[in-house]
């Protein structure tokens, strides 16, 4: 079984992925910088998890990029 996010977490990647999509990579450390620049949180646990499913999120968005990508040309 994978990791269990609250509904938070997950929400508040996804809305830094959409404000700083350039930004985000698929290093954990860097995104973890990230969220200290533009979140102010209190608890390492919680700061480490948003970073870590910000991570996940921009791999998995990343790979549905060019999967759609791919299927366009594809069909060309």
């Amino acid at each position: 079984m994978g990791n269990v996010y609250t509904k938070d977490i997950k929400r508040v990647a996804q809305e830094l992925y959409e404000k700083f999509k350039d930004q985000v990579t698929a290093d954990f450390y860097l995104n973890k910088k990230l969220v200290d620049m533009y979140i102010d949180v209190q608890s390492k646990k919680v700061k480490n998890r948003i970073a870590g499913y910000l991570t996940r999120f921009a791999k998995l968005s990343k790979e549905q990029a060019t999967k759609e990508v791919a299927e366009e040309e594809s069909e060309e």
